[in-house]
């Protein structure tokens, strides 16, 4: 009977100590990471999601009260209201509150917003955060809550309201001086400026004759012939035209070809660093034509978890958010054994590349890995889009390689006279795979086993079978990519990793760049809005200052400087430029123009209006009559191929070049203004090149300047 009792009363107490145990909530950012957290916590563990940014400067107003020391003036945005009921409800059960936003400004400032939302008292609130989302990483991060960083939320604060001071002053402006609709922002305007400036330059650029020779040699005894190619006399020569390329042919005539040295050398590749956000938003748009937009979508979905069957939903990868290459000492064991077991030890690195240094970066959390590098692409293929497999297989070859040892190559360098001139071989013959064993890099050029056939010797004479002369023009920048965007913005330091994609989205969304076959180009209407900006705010559109302000913007978040310092500094001379610009910019505004064009459907005079995409032209009698056709402006030159006008036509994403007005007939098109002279040497068009005009035909090369 008594052991009966005592058996009652354990149980009675262990009731009782359950129903005692503390309520725990922790909030996150995305619902999609709910149910992954949710599995490694206990039931005492409640986890809610705020659907990111619970409250923002207002849409209506510039939302900064000026004449009180620049505060801002925040609510909630539209929407969260039922969202925040939900956590104020869930909050007052709750012992302790974990603030478990992402691991960065952003994040830390929504931690911030969300406390101050809950009304959390210092007690309550814990900040915690994780650079991936596994079971050990979410449960250590309990063991370390902290408050939060006052500083971080600052540097994003301060961040939040120098854009909206800039587009919420400038934007205006161009509404009244260009068209509504449009936009002006702190990064997108100086982005912009960098791909105009692009522009200028390729459309300044005048190409250089230049001319290559290359001479098909025999090795004794050897069937297949070598080639090699020219280099000069006593240093490297250039061959810059036909007159210099024959008086080389001259003297070759009947000249001995001798091996004067041979070098035989190892040279190895270093292993790739694991990516950062920029890298692996260039690296995808290279190898996977993916947007950077569409990179961070899909980085998102495998950061938040992806269902896997056996598994359930699982974290991939690490937090995409970050410039940082450093690797957890956890993360890089786990790599090297599985190195060392699926591919040799001889494949494990000794030491892992690391960052140059002198960089500026946030090294709060790691680079972009797998959680597990024993989770191979392979054996989750099955649970992936085509998208997102190709971008995980990408991140852990990536990965894989950053830990395996440098490839090694065995190098011959030849020398060969002839006449006082030299020749050159170089060859290479990879020996080692070492981390291209799992990944080659996008821009490397493919490595092939093209070691020199025979043996050769110094004194050897080689048999000369042809010499092949070729003539070159030197090209002129290449059009951006997202990719060489994104890389020219972090080497210029404009901007952070979670701003790269929404800047270059922005951009092309508003029409002031068209993005054709990878290529960004500006538009009309970024011409304009570009033209504005530079005229009017020199500061806001300079590399040098942009870059200095987000340097400002990490001393906030290091508690270096106090935000206010920084906004007060910026705000006095942006206000006086935008009263300056109101005062003196004309507007940039094209008129309904009457053109000669009739509307087929009502038989008045068309006239031309301005859109997105440039001008057009629209029957007058809208909205009865909603007539329009692409407007297709005369340049007064005739077609070269057919003797019709030319016009200025555009494609569909917005870029101007010329066609002839009877297309599709006549598919005449130049990317350059042609002009009415011939060329003299060919007889063929010329087109306008910066203050040149050049022979269209590049063989011809012909250039004489402009009158």
């Amino acid at each position: 009977m008594r052991a009966w009792c005592d058996e009652r009363h354990a149980i009675s107490k262990g009731v009782l100590e359950v129903n005692a145990m503390p309520k725990y909530l922790v909030i996150v950012e995305s619902p999609a990471k709910v149910k992954t957290i949710k599995k490694f916590l206990g039931s005492n563990y409640e986890v809610m999601a705020s659907n990111g940014h619970v409250r923002d400067l207002p849409k209506s107003q510039m939302g900064i009260d000026f004449e009180h020391d620049f505060e801002p003036k925040y609510i909630t945005i539209r929407g969260k209201g039922d969202i925040l009921a939900s956590l104020r409800k869930a909050e007052k059960k709750a012992d302790k509150v974990y603030l478990a936003t992402d691991p960065d400004r952003e994040g830390e400032a929504i931690s911030w917003h969300l406390a101050e939302a809950l009304k959390l008292d210092g007690k309550k609130q814990n900040r915690i955060t994780f650079n991936e989302i596994t079971k050990s990483a979410v449960r250590e991060s309990l063991k370390h809550a902290r408050a939060i960083d006052m500083d971080l939320v600052d540097a994003q604060q301060t961040r939040r309201i120098l854009d909206r001071m800039v587009g919420y002053s400038i934007s205006p402006l161009l509404w009244q001086k260009v068209k509504r609709g449009l936009s002006a922002g702190r990064v997108q305007s100086v982005a912009l400026r960098i791909i105009a400036d692009r522009e200028e330059e390729i459309n300044a650029f005048i190409p250089q004759e230049y001319w290559s020779l290359d001479a098909q040699m025999r090795v004794p005894g050897e069937r297949k012939p070598l080639t090699a190619k020219f280099y000069g006399k006593d240093k490297k020569m250039t061959i810059a035209s036909k007159a210099e390329l024959d008086e080389i042919l001259a003297g070759l005539k009947g000249a001995d070809f001798v091996v004067e040295e041979v070098k035989r050398a190892e040279r190895t590749k270093k292993a790739p660093l694991p990516f950062t956000t920029s890298t692996l938003q260039q690296e995808a748009a290279n190898v996977l034509n993916f947007s950077t937009q569409k990179t961070m979508r899909l980085a998102q979905q495998m950061y938040e978890g992806v269902d896997i069957k056996g598994s359930g939903t699982v974290a991939l990868i690490t937090y995409l958010r970050t410039d940082s290459t450093r690797v957890s000492d956890e993360a890089d064991r786990a790599a090297r054994d599985y190195i060392g077991t699926q591919y040799g030890r001889d494949f494990v690195a000794g030491h892992p590349a690391s960052a140059k240094s002198g960089q500026k970066i946030q090294d709060a959390h790691e680079a972009i890995r797998p959680t597990d590098i024993t989770r191979t692409p392979a054996s989750v293929k099955d649970a992936l889009s085509r998208d997102l497999f190709r971008l995980y297989q990408l991140i852990w070859r990536r990965f894989a390689a950053s830990r395996m040892a440098a490839a090694r190559y065995e190098t011959t360098t030849v020398k060969i006279g002839a006449a006082g001139y030299t020749f050159t071989i170089a060859a290479s013959k990879c020996v080692f795979e070492g981390f291209r064993t799992v990944y080659t890099d996008s821009e490397e050029e493919k490595e092939e086993n093209n070691a020199i056939k025979g043996k050769l010797e110094p004194g050897m004479r080689l048999t000369p079978e042809q010499l092949s002369p070729k003539q070159h023009f030197t090209q002129p920048p290449a059009h951006y990519t997202e990719a060489s965007l994104v890389r020219e913005l972090e080497e210029k330091g404009i901007g952070r990793p979670s701003t790269y994609a929404p800047t270059i989205t922005t951009i092309i969304a508003r029409h002031y760049v068209a993005k054709e076959n990878k290529n960004l180009y500006m538009t009309e209407l970024g011409e304009a809005v570009n033209s504005i900006m530079k005229e009017a705010f020199p500061s806001i559109v300079d590399v040098n200052f942009t870059a200095n302000l987000e340097s400002l913007l990490d001393s906030i978040g290091e508690g270096e400087i106090p935000w206010k310092t920084v906004v007060e500094n910026f705000y006095p001379d942006l206000d006086e430029a935008v009263k300056n610009a109101e005062k003196t910019l004309e507007k940039v505004k094209v008129e309904d123009e009457v053109s000669d064009e009739i509307c087929e459907e009502c038989g008045r005079n068309m006239v031309i209006k301005y859109g997105p995409h440039g001008k057009f032209l629209a029957c007058p009698g809208f909205p009865e009559c909603r007539n329009t056709k692409p407007y297709l402006e005369k340049i007064g030159i005739s077609c070269p191929q057919c003797g019709k006008a030319l016009v200025i036509r555009k494609t569909k994403k917005g870029r101007k070049y010329y066609g002839c007005e009877n297309n599709p007939a006549c598919d005449f098109m130049s990317w350059q203004k042609p002009v009415e002279q011939k060329c003299p040497q060919c007889g063929g068009y010329m087109v306008e090149k910066g203050n040149r005009l050049m022979c269209a035909d590049k063989a011809c090369g012909y250039i004489c300047p402009k009158n």
